[in-house]
């Protein structure tokens, strides 16, 4: 669009060069006009608009040229992955499978058990989730890593939301009828968004906020399962740091029940060496796997041959037997509490696929294959949806179940089949053999278990890198810690959102400079070997120009002329004739910003300044004529690259007498 040689001021504006002159060292380099994108209409522009946002993996690519048939068999292998990788399943996968679905439930009865006590459901409810739910996901999840079932964050988010709405103790059929609600609705959210493709929601929960609230709750878990370490029958129903230590110190005297205490900090000591050994050692990883279930049978024996339960030790007592009961019936579609549940469903679902998404594209870069998140997200809501309606609640992706599954060679999600089949097991036998579990060694499994999550190294590089993220990553954390999850997960949200919106409303301006012997400019304050050219002021905008910050551009880039003039004339240089404004990095622009750039030109006019632009994008250059700026500005006065821009400054000061 623009030229860079007075007498060629006059050339056909839409023409763009093409023919590259024949390079000589001894002549100038060659030079090129800023050419102008091909017109679309509105129908194309929107269409490409929607493809790119919804559509960026074009994900129908594979049924072109495909038959009806074909395409009737693809879309059944898209919806049901089991039918894309079930046909080449063979022994040898299976033998993988098993080893890992084996290991994966002698965790995850445990753990179940107690995440149940979390959320303030009846134990059962627990190992349902660790049943009909991964049956789904193993048809429907396109990871073959991901251990489906309870986590701790979601369980403690869920109980909390739950019993700020209905206490569990004075409603339990209520309680229990929302929290099928809230699972219910976190599933149609976890679809829909899959289904629509609107994955990129759960992005804007930044990596720096999810460390700092995974940390602080679990934190919070930890601190929770001190009422059933110390073996308190009074604690407190809130789950702040200083609610709970007020209420641990209180019962210090005789709240506190020594064999307790003896059992919990025991089996606590053995857990926590259990899993150094496996970090250290990864040949050993089955040794913090089937650590929690061989505490549990020792300490269920000592409970029983010693009859610890007659001296103040709490138990689990009765886990009702038999398989999910069907909970379609209590889930609450008309009344007062389904808008309740539908909140609480929301967050909740997000978080867990939040979680499950992160944990599955963790273990896929490992393994080297690719993960449809939206494919994921379907897949999670459905099980979710199905868990609602067989008295489940939300489950999701468990990072230590994950793990495990990934160290013991899973090798399809048919470790999630395994795993469930000993689920089921345990629900229709097993059961009974619980009944003098200490409630002492749940909470040590919580507590080994969500002591990974707090991830002080990743807090550190966090800092290192940006400060801001650190503060979002601290604001999550504290708030989570010292007020609740809610909260912590508010502050998370609010700070992640706060971070774009700085962003967007104070992007980076920098001055530009040459370095010496180059036709290359850079900022001076990255490279300060770059000069700065007489007379002239280079100026670089580091983000598209919208009307949140078109104002603050305007003026920051008028600040760096005025901060250069004063230095110019502290200095006794030439004045400043010439502002070039390098647009590479400016992607797009609106009509505030081009308001902002027709009062920059009309503010440097009267000065006697004149605005020149660098290389704005096909986009940018697109807006720019079509609303007259270019005219404004003149043709003559829009360049490839900022050396053009320079190379006619200089000719121009020149020819001045």
């Amino acid at each position: 669009m623009a030229h860079h040689k007075e007498d060629d001021a006059t050339g056909d504006e839409t023409n763009i060069s093409t023919q590259p002159l024949s390079y000589n060292p001894s002549q100038p380099p060659p030079v090129y006009k800023v050419g102008y994108p091909p017109q679309k209409n509105l129908t194309t522009e929107f269409k490409n608009t929607l493809r790119e946002t919804f559509f960026h993996d074009n994900p129908l690519r594979q049924y072109k040229d495909q038959s009806g048939s074909s395409k009737f068999k693809m879309g059944l292998q898209f919806l049901f992955p089991v039918f894309d990788w079930g046909r080449t399943y063979n022994l040898s996968k299976f033998k993988g499978d098993l080893i890992a679905g084996l290991t994966i439930a002698s965790l995850c009865i445990p753990q179940d058990i107690g995440y149940s006590k979390l959320a303030y459901l009846d134990p059962q409810y627990g190992l349902y989730s660790s049943f009909i739910p991964p049956l789904i996901y193993a048809a429907m999840g396109s990871s073959r890593d991901i251990a489906i079932g309870p986590v701790a964050v979601v369980s403690l988010l869920l109980g909390s939301l739950l019993q700020n709405e209905v206490d569990h103790e004075k409603n339990k059929e209520e309680y229990l009828r929302l929290a099928f609600t809230a699972t219910f609705f976190a599933g149609i959210t976890q679809a829909a968004l899959g289904f629509l493709r609107l994955g990129f929601l759960i992005e804007f929960l930044s990596h720096a906020a999810i460390v700092g609230f995974m940390g602080g709750a679990a934190i919070t878990i930890a601190l929770q399962q001190l009422k059933y370490v110390l073996g308190i029958r009074n604690f407190t129903k809130e789950t702040d740091i200083v609610s709970v230590m007020e209420s641990v110190w209180r019962s210090v005297h005789h709240g506190w029940n020594w064999q307790t205490v003896v059992i919990g900090f025991t089996f606590l000591a053995f857990l926590l060496l259990a899993k150094y050994i496996g970090k250290k050692n990864k040949k050993y990883f089955w040794v913090p796997a089937i650590a929690p279930i061989t505490s549990v049978i020792l300490a269920t024996l000592f409970v029983y041959l010693f009859r610890a339960d007659k001296h103040g030790v709490q138990i689990v007592n009765n886990i009702k037997k038999g398989i999910n009961p069907s909970s379609l019936h209590k889930i609450y579609f008309t009344g007062p509490l389904v808008a309740k549940g539908f909140k609480i469903g929301v967050v909740c679902g997000m978080i867990g696929l939040t979680e499950a998404v992160a944990i599955g594209r963790t273990f896929a870069a490992v393994k080297d294959y690719q993960l449809d998140g939206n494919k994921e997200m379907v897949a999670l809501g459905t099980m979710n949806i199905v868990g609602s309606m067989t008295s489940c609640y939300i489950a999701t992706g468990s990072f230590s179940r994950s793990a495990v599954n990934f160290m013991a060679g899973c090798r399809t999600p048919v470790s999630n089949v395994i795993m469930s089949m000993v689920v089921l097991l345990t629900l229709l036998v097993i059961t009974p053999l619980f009944k003098y579990t200490p409630n002492a060694i749940l909470g040590s499994i919580i507590i080994s278990a969500v002591i990974g999550l707090v991830d002080y190294e990743a807090a550190i590089l966090i800092w290192k890198v940006d400060k801001m993220d650190f503060i979002a990553c601290m604001g999550a954390f504290f708030g989570v810690v010292f007020k609740s999850v809610e909260i912590g997960l508010l502050i998370a949200v609010s700070i992640s959102f706060a971070k774009i919106l700085l962003q967007v409303t104070r992007p980076r301006t920098a001055l530009l400079g040459n370095l010496p012997g180059t036709t290359i400019y850079r900022n001076t304050d990255q490279y300060p070997d770059a000069r700065h050219v007489p007379g002239v002021v280079i100026v670089r905008v580091d983000s598209a120009i919208y009307f949140s910050n078109s104002n603050y551009i305007r003026e920051r880039i008028l600040r760096w002329l005025t901060d250069e003039e004063e230095k110019a004339k502290a200095e006794g240089l030439s004045r400043i004739n010439f502002l070039i404004v390098e647009m590479s990095p400016v992607i797009d622009i609106d009509t505030s910003g081009i308001h902002a750039l027709e009062d920059l030109n009309k503010n440097l006019q009267k000065r006697g300044i004149q605005l020149l632009l660098s290389n704005p994008g096909s986009a940018v250059i697109e807006k720019l004529h079509s609303s007259k700026l270019t005219e404004h500005i003149g043709s003559n006065h829009i360049f490839l690259t900022v050396a053009d821009a320079v190379r006619f400054c200089t000719s121009k000061s020149m020819q001045e007498p």
